[in-house]
């Protein structure tokens, strides 16, 4: 059993900035990427970056400038930080990680709930 408890998220005004975390926990044996997702509605679920346990990162190309990733391998954490919102970056942001549970044979993708982000205009 894993779970991916994600915080941060909330209303803010165009401009601002906000900083989602996620924390893995459960039968965790080998945690590879960790990251974001993200969907608006009515419209699909998308990438908005990825970080792997060595450090590397992907962005989307809407995120690059603006948006920052990191994680704690010895936490089992990851953080998203978002600068410079737009409104058109509400949506529900998803925390995803990519892990090897205790007695499994290959890594799985996670996603958490998932946390509401609001940029008023």
């Amino acid at each position: 059993q894993v779970q991916l408890m994600e915080s941060g998220g909330g209303l803010v005004q165009a401009g601002g900035s906000l900083r989602l975390s996620c924390a893995a926990s459960g039968s965790i044996f080998r945690l590879n990427a960790m990251g974001w997702d993200r969907q608006a509605p009515g419209k699909q679920r998308e990438l908005v970056a990825r970080i792997t346990n060595g450090g590397s990162t992907n962005f989307a190309d809407f995120a690059k400038a603006r948006f920052n990733i990191s994680r704690d391998n010895a936490a089992n954490t990851v953080s998203l930080q978002m600068d410079s919102l737009k409104p058109e970056d509400t949506a529900v942001y998803y925390c995803y990680a990519l892990i090897w549970t205790m007695g499994s044979t290959a890594f799985r993708n996670y996603w958490g709930q998932g946390t509401q982000v609001t940029v008023s205009s």
